[in-house]
């Protein structure tokens, strides 16, 4: 058994760190007003009227998921046979930060794994009169290296169970939206695919880049909520956490434009054998003076410098290092005569110079170079050229992008090098207010909560062991293990008198015992204390260094600045326009691809 003299110094050490901690949470929890809830459980799943919403997932229900939820069964396209199919793990589990006992999540639980799943909407959405609103929480448990957890709203086509099964990369989808991330390439993604009315091609269009940073959504380990608004009018906003983060126009902020140019140039048209381009030519007439001498040298001796007092012309500028010795292993038959090392002549130091003194030099005034005849306008110069313009043969205006395919159905087709990425609280819907309250019996109380936790000791100590509460059973461990052999000795040798007496008396006159449960116990406290009081990191002063454009996004212009907070009647926009749409389904083309790659445009 352990010796008592060291379980009294845990056992002491304990009561007094116990005791502190008590003091210290008391008085935290007085300072900063924050009332602990007893009251675990009060939290409610989002609820919403079933007429007004395509589709309302809190994934809070597991049979009502196990029965609406289609996990692909295809294999991806375009990649070795071993690592095509859709092998990813998916399941509802608490989130690993609890914030409410009855509030679960869709996790995918594996990485480095093609993962799809899907579902049908209640009804399908057609792209006429209201705005589309699309709404999810994404919270990234592990944080994110490399994937993506964005989305797809698939398109017609995609009406049965049947079809979802077959769900994979090649899908026909309508609109991809959410955040994506590689290495220190932040996106969040907001792609449509448009149908060419000339000749039925179909194109994807990628939304310009956002005006806010993205960096600490991949890293902060909470939810976050991502919102996206398409209006009749063709405009779009992008939140995050009810932000605006991105918007602007259908017509005008995507890549390639919906609209090609109403000219292009010949691709029959040659430049002319004759046209030249030179705007200056060397002058045919020019020739060079008589007068002028090639052979003078640009630097020439200073004949009037005078040597400087006390040059030390003797001496010379390095000399062997006297310190220096002659190893050990020197073989001079093998590595030749030895010499020591040269150092700088430490009487020169004090000295203008060394060794043998010259004159410098100097520029030389009869210096002209090598004579170039001058150049002048060229006579002949006819601009540069360029191919002509003719009207484009595949010119159309399409004045109403809005009017896309409609969606019947909507997945998760993903690739991680993160585990646990988690989804909650999906709604698509065509009403604002519909939105904002699903957020409100979400997202937001989540906040609240997570915001109420971080002003608390307690709160503060899990944040700084980064929400995994096993580094804090370890100390719990620490402490109770040997106080638990210590009871039981001091059981086993007294039944008579109480723990408490007996701890006193025994340690009573032994002061070093006193000493080194103080040590021990401070210690601990100045752990526990920098943990939850010490600094905290400004997410602000995490800047990018740089913001420049990526292969992913050919915008070349500078991002406006938007406001931070956006209106209801932001989100609603404008008055609808008219019901004129086509709904004339999409050929079925190739969908964005994966989360690790970079991605362009795709035209079919």
């Amino acid at each position: 058994m352990m010796a008592p003299g060291i379980m009294r110094v845990f056992l002491l050490s304990f009561l007094v760190v116990s005791g502190s901690l008590q003091v210290t949470a008391d008085v935290d929890d007085a300072e900063d007003g924050v009332t602990v809830e007893t009251e675990e459980e009060i939290y409610q799943s989002p609820k919403a009227d079933p007429k007004k919403v395509y589709l309302a997932e809190n994934f809070d229900d597991v049979a009502l998921f196990k029965k609406k939820w289609i996990k692909s069964e295809a294999k991806k396209q375009g990649v070795d046979e071993d690592i095509a199919k859709y092998d990813g793990k998916w399941e509802i589990q608490i989130p690993t930060r609890k914030i409410f006992n009855s509030d679960s999540g869709l996790v995918l639980t594996t990485e480095a794994k093609h993962a799809a799943i899907s579902t049908l909407l209640d009804r399908p959405f057609e792209f006429k009169d209201k705005p589309l609103i699309v709404q999810y929480e994404v919270t990234m448990q592990e944080g994110q290296n490399c994937g993506g957890a964005y989305l797809k709203l698939l398109s017609r086509g995609v009406n049965t169970k049947a079809d979802l099964k077959q769900f994979h990369d090649q899908t026909a989808y309508t609109i991809m939206f959410g955040p994506d991330k590689c290495g220190n390439d932040n996106k969040l993604h907001f792609i449509f695919r448009h149908k060419n009315p000339k000749n039925g091609t179909i194109e994807e269009k990628h939304c310009k880049k956002p005006t806010q940073r993205l960096e600490d959504i991949y890293k902060d380990k909470e939810p976050h909520l991502y919102t996206l608004i398409v209006r009749p009018d063709n405009t779009f906003s992008v939140l995050v956490d009810n932000k605006e983060f991105n918007a602007g126009s259908l017509l005008e902020d995507f890549t390639p434009p919906v609209n090609p140019p109403e000219e292009v140039d010949d691709p029959n048209d040659e430049k002319p054998e004759d046209w030249d381009e030179r705007e200056k030519i060397v002058d045919p007439s020019a020739s060079k003076p008589d007068d002028w001498d090639e052979s003078e040298p640009a630097q020439i001796i200073d004949f009037n410098a005078v040597k400087p007092d006390g040059w030390l012309e003797d001496e010379p500028d390095m000399i062997p290092d006297p310190e220096a010795k002659k190893p050990a292993d020197w073989d001079e038959e093998m590595d030749g005569e030895w010499e020591a090392p040269l150092v700088d002549n430490p009487r020169c130091a004090s000295a203008p110079g060394c060794g043998t003194w010259a004159p410098p030099t100097i520029p030389n005034p009869k210096y002209k170079g090598i004579w170039r005849a001058p150049l002048i306008p060229n006579p002949n110069y006819k601009g540069k050229w360029s191919p002509r313009r003719i009207p484009n043969p595949d010119y159309f205006n399409d004045e109403h992008p809005f009017r896309m395919t409609p969606i019947h159905a909507v997945g998760f087709e993903l690739w991680s090098m993160s585990p646990m990425l988690l989804f909650d609280n999906l709604i698509i819907t065509d009403d604002p207010a519909v939105a904002e309250a699903w957020a409100a019996q979400g997202f937001a109380l989540k906040k609240q909560r997570i915001s109420s936790d971080s002003k608390t000791w307690w709160g503060r100590l899990l944040r700084a062991v980064k929400y995994r509460p096993g580094a804090v059973s370890l100390y719990v461990v620490y402490c109770a293990v040997p106080i638990v052999i210590y009871v039981a000795y001091l059981i086993r040798r007294s039944y008579e008198e109480s723990v408490v007496e007996l701890v006193l008396r025994s340690v009573g006159d032994r002061p070093w015992l006193w000493g080194a449960a103080l040590l021990v116990s401070f210690a601990v406290l100045a752990f526990v204390a920098y943990m939850c009081c010490g600094p905290r990191v400004d997410p602000e002063a995490d800047v990018k260094k740089t913001d420049a454009v990526v292969e992913d996004d050919p915008h070349q212009e500078e991002v406006e600045e938007t406001s931070e907070k956006t209106s209801k009647a932001d989100l609603e926009g404008p008055e609808p326009e008219a019901d004129t749409s086509d709904t004339t389904p999409l050929v079925d083309s190739e969908a964005a691809g994966d989360g690790q790659r970079k991605r362009k445009p795709r035209k079919e």
